[in-house]
């Protein structure tokens, strides 16, 4: 998907505008997430660059992407570029002592208190 999104449309509210866009958004990643994956991969990752033009488009996190559009909302933009394309992904697995995503040891022992 690359696309110029207008949030500025004759006779619809603009709030209804940006929730049409974001919803239009969610749907692609989704319908995109639902392919099917070529042998080897383990998921669909995406690369994303987001701007208020074309020419201005920097490289982002998906997970980005919602804050970066409500704060071109919140200074009034009249529009916003968003690029997302699906790429093939694959899991790399853990390190021995390396922590899951999330930051925390998931330790047993630890969790419950017990100290030996």
């Amino acid at each position: 998907m690359r696309k110029t999104f207008p949030l500025h449309v004759e006779g619809r509210n603009r709030d209804r505008v940006l929730d049409a866009v974001k919803h239009e958004i969610r749907k692609y990643i989704k319908r995109e997430r639902r392919r099917e994956l070529p042998a080897g991969a383990d998921f669909w990752d995406f690369d994303c660059r987001f701007g208020v033009t074309k020419e201005d488009a920097v490289e982002v996190h998906l997970s980005a992407l919602t804050g970066l559009i409500n704060a071109v909302a919140a200074e009034g933009g009249a529009q916003f570029y968003v690029e997302i394309l699906a790429k093939t992904g694959q899991r790399r697995p853990r390190q021995a002592g390396e922590t899951p995503a999330g930051g925390q040891d998931t330790d047993l022992s630890d969790a419950l208190g017990n100290d030996s």
